[in-house]
């Protein structure tokens, strides 16, 4: 059985840009940032947490271009990314049905909805 979530991982289009969305936009903290040759490492979590989200981006060493590709379209369609389901500090999102945003808001993110 499984009895705790360490880390989630959500697919991003750029990870420096991804980054600065979830710090700066939605206040979460930067966790690890380790790059490994051509690949890093990073992850983000809710301050005081100990579950990280890892920002993935495709390409290689993970991904071949083919399979890159079209990860990078299902991604800027808004057709492969996390639903969100926390509600932000001090506020509440009942009765408020989430935001659809283009290839530039928060799919880009990994994010299928935004908070309305």
């Amino acid at each position: 059985m499984i009895t705790k979530l360490n880390v989630a991982s959500i697919m991003v289009l750029n990870k420096d840009e991804a980054l600065d969305f979830y710090v700066n936009k939605l206040g979460l903290e930067k966790g690890q940032d380790v790059k490994q040759g051509s690949y890093r490492w990073l992850t983000v979590r809710v301050p005081g947490d100990v579950t990280e989200i890892s920002l993935e981006e495709p390409g290689p060493p993970v991904h071949d271009e083919a399979t890159a590709a079209q990860l990078r379209e299902l991604i800027t369609k808004g057709a492969l990314g996390a639903t969100p389901s926390a509600t932000p500090s001090g506020s509440s999102s009942r009765g408020r049905s989430p935001r659809r945003q283009g290839p530039d808001g928060p799919a880009a993110f990994g994010l299928s909805h935004a908070f309305g």
